[in-house]
């Protein structure tokens, strides 16, 4: 307003502010949105994240490179995430013993980062659970996450997904960044009362109660 001021004091009788000149008004935006990402890619799995300003999707990576075994964790994550990741490294490789247990050797012989970006961002909770399981299975296994596809959920050493908060935020924000499908707990499913319906018309929410169905439904083929 002080600037439509100086300009109507400098001459001028009408302003309207409209999209190719708010940026004169309001300036360079200070962040970018959190999209969805172009493609699918090996070890990046995206998620669904409640914060104070309400929901949020955000990017899981894993790279594994040559070392001892060792977990790396960055992205100024919390405690309560940092345990998640702990648990979704041992329940990785319990699985990959069932599906091709010649990768195991990499458990013993590699390193796993494990990096969530906007390092500056502090994170914590345990719903990233599936989505760090998902991002480990993938890079084990060299299959391409479905990029249109978010997800949610805590996760046990059993495999089992259990119910975690914000669900309307994170589906909300799953929506306005493009995502078409999404992954939450089969116990979230009473939450899905308090989404508009118009919403649930064009986002397919699929509901699992273990990480076997959660990776059924995101990992594509090579």
């Amino acid at each position: 307003m002080r600037k439509i001021a100086l300009k109507i004091a400098e001459g001028e009788d009408k302003i309207v502010v409209k999209s190719s000149n708010i940026k004169e008004f309001l300036g360079t935006p200070p962040y970018f949105k959190s999209d969805k990402l172009e493609k699918p890619e090996i070890g990046v799995a995206t998620g669904m994240a409640w914060t104070a300003y309400g929901g949020e999707i955000l990017q899981v990576e894993t790279l594994i490179t040559s070392g001892k075994g060792k977990i790396i964790i960055t992205g100024k994550l919390g405690d309560v995430m940092k345990e998640s990741a702990q648990i979704a490294l041992t329940l990785s490789k319990s699985l990959i013993e069932k599906i091709d247990n010649t990768l195991l050797e990499k458990f013993d012989n590699c390193n796993f980062h494990i990096h969530v970006p906007e390092g500056a961002v502090p994170k914590d909770g345990p719903s990233a659970g599936v989505t760090l399981t998902t991002s480990i299975i993938s890079s084990l296994l060299k299959k391409p996450i479905n990029n249109e596809i978010a997800m949610t959920g805590e996760i046990t050493l059993m495999g089992k997904v259990l119910p975690v908060g914000g669900i309307k935020e994170k589906l909300l924000s799953a929506y306005r960044s493009g995502i078409k499908e999404v992954i939450i707990p089969k116990e979230n499913e009473k939450d899905l009362e308090k989404i508009p319906e118009e919403i649930l018309k064009k986002i397919k929410v699929h509901k699992v109660s273990n990480i076997k169905e959660v990776l059924k439904i995101a990992l594509l083929e090579e």
